[in-house]
């Protein structure tokens, strides 16, 4: 056991340590040793993250981290831009060797916020929405799922939520809809609420479509963000949990913990994350 907390530490450190120069820089770190059991849990970034920073701000700190999946986030591409504006932003994540895989955390209220997220998404060539829609407007939802065969990942939002506050809440809620109707578990949110998280990727494993990784400083609603690797959530725990139940998505990390400057912390988290995940099998 030793020797495998080393080994997550010393990627952790790795990672955290090649930011020394500004973030502004271009320049990325050393690909993974580990490609097979990376490509098995692709790691992410949720764009949250870098609400705080414009897209070729974002996009440089992704390459500087290694990761090209991005779950895109509306502060970087606003719902109702034009096609052109679209199409723009689609490009320059391209040549900068992004993959948008999701979009959101969008939020629906109404019929026609529903409406705008769907056609948001497919103006942008995704297969997969993370929002938050309202219970009135699940039966809505589902028939946008059904008529343009876009997958619909509920967010849980831990304590405060007053919808999805757990993993199981939104899960009872899309059980019996459509297969494309599923989860964006937030780890963080979920440990929070008092979840259990490894049970809950096995109890739920049909509907997981999309995770959001974050370490928290407590199980309890006041708990804080903190760097992965710092807080109480188990991660190789996690990890095995993923590969046995065979996960297809994208582990999007989503750093919370200062977002005004966060590429040290989020440095860390990713190198901690990679180390969990490539030291158990």
């Amino acid at each position: 056991m030793s020797s495998r907390r080393n080994f997550i530490q010393k990627t952790a450190l790795s990672v955290a340590g090649s930011v020394a120069v500004p973030f502004i820089s271009t320049a990325s770190f050393p690909k993974s040793n580990d490609s097979k059991k990376e490509a098995r849990l692709p790691v992410g970034i949720a764009g949250y993250t870098f609400v705080k920073f414009e897209l070729d701000q974002a996009l440089a700190m992704m390459k500087r981290l290694n990761l090209t999946h991005l779950s895109l986030k509306d502060k970087h591409l606003p719902l109702n831009s034009s096609d052109e504006k679209i199409q723009s932003v689609v490009n320059q994540c391209k040549q900068s060797n992004i993959n948008i895989y999701a979009v959101g955390v969008i939020y629906m209220k109404t019929k026609q916020a529903v409406d705008e997220a769907f056609d948001y998404a497919r103006k942008v060539g995704v297969d997969m929405i993370v929002g938050v829609p309202t219970y009135e407007l699940l039966d809505y939802a589902e028939q946008k799922v059904k008529a343009l065969n876009i997958r619909l990942a509920i967010h849980n939002h831990g304590p405060e939520d007053a919808l999805y506050p757990s993993p199981q809440s939104v899960y009872e809620r899309i059980k019996n809809r459509d297969a494309r109707m599923g989860l964006c578990m937030d780890v963080g949110h979920a440990v929070r609420a008092g979840a259990d998280v490894g049970k809950a990727i096995h109890a739920y494993k049909d509907r997981l479509f999309d995770l959001h990784i974050k370490d928290v400083t407590g199980a309890f609603k006041e708990a804080k963000a903190i760097e992965i690797g710092r807080g109480v959530i188990d991660f190789e725990a996690l990890g095995k949990a993923l590969y046995k139940i065979n996960y297809k998505g994208i582990c999007s990390v989503e750093y919370e913990k200062d977002m005004t400057d966060p590429l040290p912390g989020l440095a860390e988290s990713v190198g901690y994350f990679k180390g969990s995940i490539a030291s158990v099998s």
